[in-house]
């Protein structure tokens, strides 16, 4: 199983004419991706390595029932891209374009929600699930089935964390880079709740970074409502304070927002925090493993059932041996009452 995207996945990119799209559009369709359509006004008729082009969203799902939408479009054009994705009816927009204003991305959260479609990002990677479908630019050559999920922030730091995970033989469900701008559709709380409900995920390897309070509301969350093993990284532990660091929304403000506190806040809440991407599986195999012991003394608690029932088994059957006994003795006692001579 996966989260958010699977092999019934059909997905429409937006902007595939251009450089990015039509590389990555070819990439996602090599590793088995449903890539059904792409978009670009004024290109319709045409193909992109065998990929039927339309002029807009709303041609591409009528005509081939597209139900999702990756955009690699410019940051000017991206939330129109967005709004028409929207509009058009799909259920599922991956973002991958970085520079998308966040007083823009104000509007088009309240408008994605009112709508209750999923956006993931802008300015992220997307997503993969393993040997299924791939949206956006994840490598897809770094993954291998298995049941950890793994959910970042941060784009380069997704595939290193993948990369180390697969190397210790550790699979992945579904990677998802939700991206690091201030503003995006979906956050740790929404991934984290949907591996919590994916039976095929045991455990999940959360990344995270300065800047914000996302990760100190997901370890309340993990706290509260999780039962699979969470083991984290936080990114930017020697960043300076006021300077910004990679995204829009990795910057230490006011003295909030830093390293430290993250940290602090995953460990309060039974997280362990790697010191770097190459000590995650360790981590993983430890509460994993722990995770399977706990399953294992549950079990043996409830192992006195059986035994009550062999033991109601056991009363069940000595009575039926009394009663068959205390049958044959009353027979065998009138067989001999008849025997014996009356007394005149």
């Amino acid at each position: 199983m996966s989260i958010f995207i699977n092999k019934k996945t059909k997905v429409v990119v937006q902007g595939i004419t251009g450089r990015d799209g039509s590389f990555h559009a070819a990439q996602m369709k090599k590793y088995g991706t449903n890539v059904v359509a792409g978009v670009t006004p004024g290109k319709a008729g045409t193909k992109v390595d065998g990929i039927p082009v339309f002029d807009s969203v709303a041609d591409a799902v009528k005509a081939t029932k597209a139900n999702t939408s990756v955009i690699y479009v410019p940051p000017p054009f991206a939330v129109d891209a967005i709004y028409e994705a929207a509009d058009a009816g799909v259920s599922l927009i991956v973002c991958i374009t970085e520079g998308v204003p966040a007083n823009d991305m104000m509007k088009v959260y309240d408008y994605i929600k009112s709508k209750g479609i999923r956006l993931i990002g802008p300015n992220c990677p997307g997503l993969i699930s393993t040997d299924q479908s791939k949206v956006g630019i994840m490598p897809g050559n770094i993954c291998i089935k298995g049941p950890v999920g793994v959910v970042s922030r941060s784009g380069t730091l997704t595939y290193e964390a993948i990369w180390a995970l697969t190397c210790a033989g550790l699979g992945q469900t579904t990677c998802i880079g939700i991206g690091g701008d201030q503003i995006i559709g979906t956050n740790f709380i929404d991934t984290l709740r949907e591996f919590e409900a994916d039976k095929a995920t045991k455990a999940v390897v959360m990344i995270g970074e300065i800047g914000g309070s996302d990760e100190e509301e997901a370890a309340k969350f993990v706290k509260k409502h999780m039962t699979k093993p969470v083991v984290g990284f936080i990114a930017g532990r020697t960043a300076p304070p006021g300077k910004r660091m990679g995204h829009a929304g990795a910057i230490i403000s006011g003295g909030s927002g830093t390293a430290a506190e993250k940290v602090k806040a995953l460990e309060a809440a039974g997280i362990p925090v790697a010191a770097s991407p190459t000590e995650l599986p360790k981590y993983i195999k430890e509460k994993m493993k722990e995770a399977k012991g706990k399953g294992t003394n549950k079990s043996k608690k409830t192992t006195p059932a059986p035994k009550a029932k062999k033991s109601a088994k056991k009363v069940a059957t000595k009575a039926k041996i009394k009663k068959v006994v205390k049958k044959v003795v009353k027979k065998t006692t009138k067989k001999v009452a008849k025997k014996t001579p009356k007394k005149k």
